[in-house]
């Protein structure tokens, strides 16, 4: 895979995030936020987990079994998974799907300062321009006269920090052991795991809820974390995370795509402005 297809298939990832901010807020309806966090990404883990079996045994013939560093790498990704997803949940809760979708683009930014504090890497100029346009955008493109900062919105403010410390790790440790499934599934299962377990410990968890939220949590589980994640995991073996954060970044844009196809909701001109802006970032990632 090459740059530029990785970079294409990042975009299709965004799409599907973008579209899944409707489900993850409908499905709050029903169920707690780390029930629902819990159980899609059990499921996300359980649609990967084929591809993970043929690949540990395909490690064992290469004489390449993972060893105890190698899982401790998985599950630290799991953690910061279910950090930032146990956050951004809480926080859909009390606060729109809109700002949502804007809050969590504030870790396009903090991905290159992040490279640079930490692996002392320093992303391409074009990066930084790009990054500030396309949170820009995204602020316009949420309605910046409708923003009011909540205790919701403070909390998927608080989980753009570790989905930046994701994005910035999970191409590096694939790269690393030549596991991109493996990887994935396994973040999906520490991450699950431990959120199932926090669900029954202090949320109401009951049938009932789960089968009123059977939609969404399958929709999220399957397309969301299986899918997604997974191809995230793959295309960051081959692209920049900064370039990778920028163009995740569109699932702002999906968002508003979706919400004006299925939910009647109209952009500004502001905010197609903001569309623009992420749309030329993208651009600008792939051509300078």
């Amino acid at each position: 895979m090459n740059r530029v297809q990785a970079n294409l298939l990042l975009l299709v990832i965004s799409l599907i995030w973008g579209s899944a901010f409707v489900a993850q807020s409908q499905g709050m309806a029903d169920v707690g936020p780390m029930l629902f966090t819990g159980v899609r990404f059990l499921i996300g883990s359980a649609v990967v987990a084929p591809l993970a079996w043929m690949e540990w045994r395909a490690l064992g013939r290469q004489g390449r079994p993972l060893v105890g560093g190698d899982f401790g790498k998985i599950l630290g990704l799991g953690l910061l998974m279910l950090v930032g997803a146990a956050m951004q949940q809480i926080g859909i809760i009390s606060t729109s799907v809109t700002n949502a979708g804007f809050l969590t683009a504030l870790y396009v930014p903090l991905v290159p300062l992040l490279s640079w504090l930490v692996l002392r890497q320093l992303p391409h100029w074009s990066v930084w321009p790009g990054a500030l346009a396309c949170l820009i955008g995204a602020f316009l493109l949420s309605g910046a006269h409708e923003l009011h900062i909540g205790a919701g919105d403070l909390w998927v403010i608080g989980s753009a920090i570790p989905w930046a410390v994701h994005v910035l790790m999970v191409g590096r440790v694939a790269d690393r052991m030549a596991a991109p499934f493996l990887v994935a599934s396994g973040q999906f299962f520490v991450c699950g795991l431990i959120a199932l377990l926090w669900a029954f410990a202090m949320e109401p968890v009951s049938l009932t809820g789960l089968q009123a939220a059977a939609w969404p949590i399958l929709y999220t589980g399957v397309l969301s974390v299986g899918v997604a994640f997974t191809a995230q995991v793959v295309a960051q073996r081959y692209a920049q995370a900064s370039d990778a954060a920028i163009i995740l970044s569109a699932e702002t844009l999906f968002a508003a795509l979706f919400g004006y196809l299925l939910m009647g909701d109209r952009l500004s001109p502001a905010g197609l402005f903001g569309c623009g802006l992420i749309l030329l970032s993208m651009l600008g990632v792939q051509l300078i």
